[in-house]
């Protein structure tokens, strides 16, 4: 419960701090059912919640997606927490680049690599990048 209150995690997550803390497998699971059944527990809520607050700290879809992969979460719930989000990557795209080069076009190519790489690695699509870098509109 206290791990709960502190911010909402996924089953798999919760499980692994659990173990961490010693607590046996069995008694994990017959917790983690009942905190499920209460509506305490909630991987659509986890979900939400996480790509709400990545989304919001600048990072793209892309990078969103594996982190919560590597959190044990099945793929499809991913893909569809991220179409629920409604949230417009293009603009967030354009939010990060504006934040982080003050909304200036590259000027050579070294310039188009190193915003290029940022944003990638912050995981927006390739193609969005490619556009904003460009100079085009992302609609």
């Amino acid at each position: 419960m206290d791990l709960l209150a502190r911010r909402e995690h996924g089953r798999v997550e919760l499980t692994r701090k659990l173990a961490k803390r010693g607590a046996s497998v069995e008694l994990i699971d017959i917790a983690l059912d009942c905190l499920a059944q209460e509506g305490l527990l909630s991987e659509a809520r986890y979900l939400e919640s996480f790509v709400g607050y990545r989304a919001r700290a600048g990072y793209g879809p892309l990078r969103i997606r594996e982190e919560l992969v590597q959190r044990g979460l099945s793929r499809a719930d991913v893909e569809q927490a991220l179409r629920d989000s409604g949230i417009d990557w293009r603009e967030q795209l354009e939010q990060t680049w504006q934040r982080k080069f003050a909304g200036q076009l590259p000027g050579d190519m070294r310039e188009r690599a190193q915003q290029g790489r940022f944003l990638s690695y912050r995981g927006y699509p390739p193609e969005l990048i490619g556009r904003l870098l460009r100079g085009l509109d992302l609609d």
